[in-house]
């Protein structure tokens, strides 16, 4: 644990860097991208919406721009890739849905597993050749209570599990985090893939579930229960900007891991198994006809 209480006061200067946030439109997402702007970064909301977009970027100081990418769309996905031609420095993967009913993506896949792993996967690998310094992958508690279901990620087979589903999907960010840092390993790249969960922050998230008593549910605990969204994005932050190791994890350090200040937390077993980590990574590489751009290093002899 951490002994220093990190907050966003204690951001280094990020001038002359050029961030990419997903989902920067509200909750976390916007909460980093005002601060990494206010520390002097050139900051790049990549939003659905390009109008909310837009009045988010009204609220931050310094750089920044909007930019439209839908991660539910592969062909969104491809067209932002295409355009970005410049350096970047580090690509916060933070754009999510929690806990929807069953819905199919017009690429035929399951919602919360195209928007929160399979659009997240394909936009890293198209942009790694740009990618200069890290991956930052924004994950939840809720991964221990996924399972990854390799014959049936897309839950064709089973009925569907609004909670099963999202837990998947998170699980899913913990497991590719741990095999691109593994990749980026064996290529000798200097980019670091690292991963972060916010706690239990009261954002729009809680309401987005389309389920009214799970609304309603989810709304006592954000009064009760939960920390600000700017607490929540502490553990985004500090993932982005700290010397920390490759396929660190970043929570706050409090209250099981749901409130608190940034710092180094655990995960589980699933989370760390680099076998499913792997098969995971393939059949993501099927579904979305993306793969890893980098050859591995030479062996020296």
């Amino acid at each position: 644990m951490t002994s220093h209480k990190w907050t966003a006061a204690d951001l280094p200067r990020l001038d002359d860097r050029t961030v990419l946030v997903t989902g920067a439109n509200s909750g976390i997402g916007l909460v980093a991208a005002r601060e990494l702007a206010r520390a002097g970064a050139r900051v790049v909301l990549a939003v659905r919406d390009p109008a909310k977009g837009e009045q988010a970027a009204a609220t931050i100081p310094g750089e920044r721009e909007v930019r439209r990418l839908d991660l539910s769309d592969l062909a969104s996905v491809r067209a932002f890739a295409d355009y970005w031609h410049e350096e970047l420095h580090v690509l916060v993967n933070n754009a999510g849905v929690m806990a929807t009913p069953e819905r199919r993506t017009q690429d035929g896949f399951e919602l919360q597993l195209a928007t929160n792993h399979l659009g997240p996967f394909a936009l890293t690998n198209l942009l790694l050749p740009r990618i200069v310094d890290r991956v930052v992958t924004v994950s939840s508690s809720a991964h221990r209570i996924g399972r990854i279901r390799l014959e049936d990620l897309n839950w064709d087979r089973d009925d569907y599990q609004r909670w099963g589903a999202y837990g998947q999907s998170k699980l899913a960010n913990l497991l590719f985090t741990l095999e691109l840092q593994r990749r980026l390993a064996e290529a000798r790249s200097d980019v670091r893939a690292v991963a972060a969960h916010p706690g239990y922050a009261a954002t729009k998230l809680q309401q987005r579930t389309e389920n009214l008593i799970q609304n309603a549910f989810l709304a006592v605990g954000n009064r009760v229960l939960a920390q600000s969204d700017e607490m929540g994005a502490l553990p985004t932050l500090y993932a982005a900007t700290q010397d920390i190791p490759g396929a660190a994890y970043v929570g706050p350090d409090g209250f099981h891991e749901q409130r608190g200040h940034p710092t180094l937390v655990g995960r589980t077993a699933a989370a760390s198994d680099a076998e499913t980590a792997k098969r995971l990574w393939e059949r993501s590489e099927e579904l979305t006809g993306v793969g890893f751009p980098l050859a591995p290093a030479a062996r020296e002899v």
